[in-house]
């Protein structure tokens, strides 16, 4: 630990540059408020850190509009629909048809390029494999933040607010006392088992995909690399997984529907666990929680990067009103708003999740009713429509 610092003050101190921390800061600098971000992982490791990302038509409007970059629009794969694989058929859901949206196939790590190349290109103060991480003073009229930089100097960080955007791992969310705030906890049965393969895609958009073996996904990474998904164990060791194994796994499941898979080589495999996690209310004092320090989702639905940028959305509006009077009520309301959003999206997650996957122990029954609802959410225009409405985003901010 460095025993000299280097003390400074800003408006805005924010823990966590990935995609939430950046967009943040990039919205307040755009109001004219300065922040500082900080993260232990480099630069270079965030973006070697490889994950998928499907963005709702708010999140894709919120790049561009803001000039972040529309890199997006060039480089996304825009969906405007996917299927439900069922009972041996598919079932195309028609987003465009039904709500008028789409979705963008754009990765996680190329939304955290353009951000970060954003903040460079104006200035903004983002400093990257930072240690010794720690936030004080919460309570008082000036919390802080303390680290050490890159280059083993020490810095104490004195702001008007600070902002825990700092994943699912958060040490500022571990700050806030246990009497203050109300934690919402669910772990599920099973687990995905993800790889990325280079092959061409299996299909134009993305497939969902229910049988008796279990869940799939075939989803999609770019013309020559895909990512494609099968429900597992969260016990299940990767070793014990050959490519062949892997194949024969998946092309059982989903050609129970219809589809033959292209394969090609694995170049990665993972086991995802599935976590529902959200912490009430997302402040304390002057310390305020976004994304995944606030709240966690399945991935079925596609909403994790999508709430965090939705968070950060409003928390820049009610930041802004915070510094501007000086006192924490607008955090209140981020809190009361952001949290609307993500019961939401917590429900449409869940609902994804039980509908879809099949439970251990799982009974003839039980499949045939997944069966049975899949079939009155596809065949009914409302059903579908509410599929299609939760899965491109809830328009305006809701």
């Amino acid at each position: 630990m460095t025993s000299s610092r280097v003390h400074s003050r800003t408006q805005i101190a924010v823990v966590g540059a990935g995609p939430a921390g950046l967009m943040l800061s990039h919205l307040l600098a755009r109001a004219g408020i300065d922040s500082v971000a900080v993260d232990l992982r480099s630069r270079r490791e965030i973006e070697e850190t490889h994950r998928a990302g499907i963005l709702e038509q708010d999140s894709v409007d919120l790049l561009v509009g803001t000039g972040v970059s529309d890199r997006v629009h060039r480089d996304g794969y825009r969906h405007d629909g996917i299927e439900l694989a069922f009972g041996g058929g598919g079932h195309r859901i028609d987003f465009q048809g039904l709500v008028g949206a789409s979705t963008r196939l754009y990765p996680q790590t190329d939304v955290f390029t353009d951000l970060a190349d954003a903040r460079r290109r104006d200035g903004g103060d983002v400093r990257f494999g930072v240690s010794d991480v720690s936030v004080g003073d919460r309570v008082s009229d000036a919390p802080v933040l303390r680290f050490t930089d890159a280059d083993g100097i020490g810095h104490e960080i004195r702001a008007d607010f600070l902002v825990g955007a700092d994943g699912s791992r958060s040490l500022c969310r571990r700050e806030i006392p246990e009497g203050a705030r109300t934690q919402y906890f669910r772990e599920y049965p099973f687990a995905w088992f993800g790889i990325l393969v280079e092959a061409p895609p299996s299909a134009p958009e993305l497939v969902y995909n229910h049988s008796p073996r279990g869940f799939a996904l075939i989803s999609q990474r770019t013309g020559s690399l895909q990512r494609m998904y099968f429900q597992c164990d969260p016990a299940e060791d990767v070793g014990d997984w050959s490519d062949d194994r892997i194949w024969h796994e998946l092309q059982s499941r989903v050609g129970a529907n219809g589809h033959v898979l292209r394969e090609g080589p694995i170049t990665s495999r993972t086991v995802l666990p599935f976590r529902s996690f959200v912490q009430e209310p997302m402040h304390h004092g002057r310390l305020v929680l976004a994304g995944d320090a606030a709240h966690t989702v399945p991935p079925t639905g596609a909403k994790g990067l999508n709430l965090a940028l939705a968070d950060v959305r409003v928390l820049a509006e009610e930041l802004e009103r915070a510094v501007a009077r000086g006192d924490t009520a607008p955090l209140a309301a981020y809190s009361e708003r952001a949290l609307g959003r993500v019961w939401k999206a917590q429900h449409f997650s869940y609902w994804m999740t039980t509908m879809l996957h099949t439970l251990p122990g799982a009974t003839p029954f039980d499949l045939r009713r997944q069966e049975g609802e899949l079939a009155a959410v596809t065949g009914s225009t409302a059903g579908s429509a509410y599929l299609a409405e939760a899965y491109t985003g809830w328009p305006g901010g809701r």
